[in-house]
């Protein structure tokens, strides 16, 4: 916990009401954490992800 309330303080979030750093960070973990689930599943499943070309 720490580390997080240091990364706000030297952030521009630094002066901002709590309700808004708790939807900026919300809004960040969600993005990061869904570019995550997006990597496994490529590792996972990305030699099954060919694309087929035919006639």
């Amino acid at each position: 916990m720490d580390v997080l309330n240091t990364i706000i303080q030297n952030s521009t979030l630094n002066g901002m009401p709590k309700w808004y750093k708790a939807t900026t960070l919300s809004i960040f973990m969600t993005i990061v954490s869904t570019l995550l689930v997006m990597l496994i599943v490529l590792i996972a499943y990305g030699s099954q992800m060919t694309i087929r070309f035919g006639y």
